[in-house]
């Protein structure tokens, strides 16, 4: 590396006036990194007898977990310190959206535990996963309840201006009950198997009914406006979130619910629940092809111009990742060679995708241009 290519390397921070500027704007869409990263690392864990892939797998759960607990640590210090900055969000129409990025980050790491943690940990990274849940649980419910309250209430909307972010905060109910249905096998009370069960298809119900409704105004809106704006381009990828968790909650459902029953004196329900979960399964990952499919038409054509690289990249990323990890699950129900060719070609579109966007992502915030909160500049050009 010569002198001149040092001299022009950007100074750490150099677009801030101060370093306690990453403090004063950061928010929750940072939290999109913890989720794709997350999602990778799971994907890399379908493949136990690969151990290279395996171990990445856990590397990046690793990175992961401190990932996501150094966002925390930003953004409770944001609360904390910047307190009439940080809760300007909950007015904010787009920001606020993000708040749902939280638990689905957190649900990764929970995931994680039980694909990565359990050879090492043992009955203590069951226990710390089915802690993790119920927090996540309740987060995500919170989330799903306040942010529509707040759209309802106090933020200004219109259609034309409509996004596919308007799912983030349906969503995170959803990524919880796949999470718990990844959990139920591993939880070796049976009581608490039920709670578990009963709870996680009541968050299914409070998130995906809904983000269905939302898909289709989306459509509706796409249809009559056409596409958003190039800085929302990764945005197109979003509606595949619910279809994909949707899918992916009532696979895990479907495998792991029946044997809750039987064990808890519902037998005669068992084959019946387990039997429709996976109808309905199957059905959102057949949704899923049309709407992978149109997302990767609409990214092409975005890309044939120039697409400014933001946060919302990491759009890209959650969406196929849990696509990728809702086929595999549904190769291991109907063990179809193209079902498994296709998962591993999503996930190693996903391993492509994460390693463009995390290194765009370093790259901006070494130099402080991805630290910005839009509300802070909504109130700075109105002052």
């Amino acid at each position: 590396m010569t002198m001149d290519t040092l001299a022009n390397r950007p100074r750490l921070l150099a677009a801030l006036d101060h370093p306690s500027e990453v403090i004063r704007q950061f928010t929750p869409n940072w939290f999109a990194a913890t989720m794709g990263t997350g999602i990778l690392a799971i994907g890399l864990g379908q493949f136990p007898d690969i151990a290279v892939l395996h171990q990445a797998g856990q590397a990046l759960w690793l990175f992961n977990i401190g990932l996501f607990l150094l966002f925390s640590v930003a953004y409770a210090a944001r609360w904390i310190v910047y307190f009439d900055g940080a809760r300007r969000i909950l007015d904010h129409s787009s920001m606020s959206m993000f708040l749902g990025c939280i638990p689905m980050g957190l649900a990764t790491i929970i995931n994680g535990f039980l694909l990565f943690g359990i050879p090492s940990l043992g009955d203590a990274a069951v226990q710390i996963a089915e802690t993790l849940w119920w927090i996540d649980a309740a987060i995500a419910l919170v989330v799903g309840l306040g942010v529509p309250f707040l759209m309802f209430t106090r933020h200004a909307h219109a259609m034309e201006q409509m996004t596919a972010i308007w799912l983030l905060p349906f969503v995170a109910c959803e990524v919880a009950a796949a999470s718990g249905g990844l959990l139920l096998p591993h939880v070796g009370d049976g009581a608490a198997q039920l709670t578990i069960l009963l709870t996680s298809y009541v968050l299914w119900a409070c998130s995906v009914p809904l983000a269905m409704s939302i898909i289709v105004i989306l459509v509706l809106r796409m249809a009559i406006h056409k596409l958003p704006h190039v800085s929302m381009a990764a945005s197109s990828w979003l509606a595949l979130g619910p279809i994909a968790t949707g899918a992916l909650g009532m696979m895990l459902l479907a495998q792991n619910g029946p044997a809750v029953l039987a064990a808890n004196g519902l037998g005669d329900y068992a084959a019946a629940i387990g039997g429709t979960s996976l109808l309905t399964g199957v059905l959102f990952w057949g949704y899923g092809v049309w709407w992978t499919a149109m997302a990767a038409m609409i990214t092409i054509r975005y890309f044939r111009s120039h697409v400014p690289f933001n946060l919302g990249w990491w759009g890209y990323t959650f969406p196929l990742g849990v696509y990728a990890v809702a086929t595999l699950r549904l190769e291991s129900i109907f063990p179809i060679d193209a079902l498994h060719i296709l998962g591993c070609v999503l996930v190693a579109s996903l391993a492509v995708v994460w390693t463009v966007v995390m290194v765009r992502t370093f790259a901006g915030a070494w130099a402080g241009r991805l630290f910005m909160a839009p509300c802070l500049a909504d109130e700075k050009a109105s002052g």
